[in-house]
């Protein structure tokens, strides 16, 4: 009774955080319609480290960062949040929805490249596969937009540079020695870091005339700050506690779902190439997750 229990609950976290991760794009994209990326950034990012610092210091009474923490959440911050979440939140502009969920999904196929060159990893001809097969995929379901309002090449590379640099930070922090600092802690601090070095660019960018602070924007915001940045992000925590190589498989629904909900919402268009890049860049998952895996 027990083990059917913990694997309903595991089935059930696993589909709210890939439902939950693939709905950023879309929120992103219906927050642009009133007001400037860096604005919904902004806003985001100091709603959820409110949110994440009284809980973690307040209810839980967990320490302060001390010493050379705070050197290593300024850097986890500046691209985790101000490069990462920043470039991505300005390329959201010029690329759809689906585009940008697709794209996140290419993460863990990136971080296993990249971890060759800063955790001395094996380098594989399945991570170079996968590394192929991921961008393939990104570009193949872009490529009919292309020059299009929807999709720019400009908004694709600054997409893909973004998600270099959580790439990197995610990296960066597996290397690192947190001496027991909790999670909730690293994560409020390095969000509020995070948006306090990209406030100088918002408020040299800000045009009041270009920001309407109604109820899709409040909408968009809240579901960015509150069930993407806290709830998602703690059900993938928890799921990898679990089992680190069984979490992976839940990022395959990711594209899936990001597809969806953008073309429910936004009406984005959902073609053969869509498709063939879908099953791209979830090729490059499956082979990326049997390397994880060995």
């Amino acid at each position: 009774m027990m083990q059917t229990k913990n694997r309903y609950t595991w089935i059930v976290a696993g589909v709210l955080f890939a439902i939950l991760w693939a709905s950023a794009a879309t929120a992103t994209k219906l927050g642009l319609t009133t007001s400037q990326p860096l604005i919904i950034a902004e806003m985001r990012f100091g709603i959820a480290a409110a949110i994440m610092l009284v809980y973690t210091h307040i209810f839980r009474g967990n320490r302060l960062p001390v010493g050379k923490e705070w050197i290593q959440l300024t850097i986890y911050g500046l691209l985790n949040i101000t490069i990462y979440l920043g470039f991505y939140v300005i390329a959201m502009q010029s690329v759809t929805a689906g585009i940008g969920a697709l794209a996140i999904a290419t993460n863990p196929v990136m971080i296993s490249f990249l971890s060759v060159f800063f955790l001395k990893k094996r380098l594989t001809g399945s991570i170079i596969a996968a590394l192929l097969l991921g961008t393939a995929g990104v570009w193949c379901a872009a490529w009919p937009l292309l020059g299009q309002a929807s999709v720019t090449t400009t908004g694709l590379l600054i997409l893909l540079f973004s998600m270099l640099s959580y790439s990197v930070g995610a990296i960066y922090f597996s290397a690192k020695e947190w001496h027991g600092l909790p999670l909730f802690t690293i994560n409020g601090w390095q969000t509020l870091i995070g948006g306090l070095l990209l406030l100088p660019f918002a408020v040299y960018h800000y045009d009041p005339q270009l920001n309407h602070l109604n109820t899709t924007f409040w909408t968009a915001v809240l579901w960015l700050a509150i069930p993407v940045s806290i709830v998602a992000v703690q059900l993938w925590l928890w799921l990898l506690q679990r089992n680190a190589v069984r979490a992976g498989l839940w990022l395959f629904l990711c594209p899936l779902f990001g597809f969806s909900i953008a073309a429910w919402l936004l009406k984005d268009p959902i073609s053969i190439y869509t498709l063939l890049g879908v099953a791209l860049v979830i090729g490059g998952l499956v082979i990326a997750q049997r390397n994880t895996k060995q």
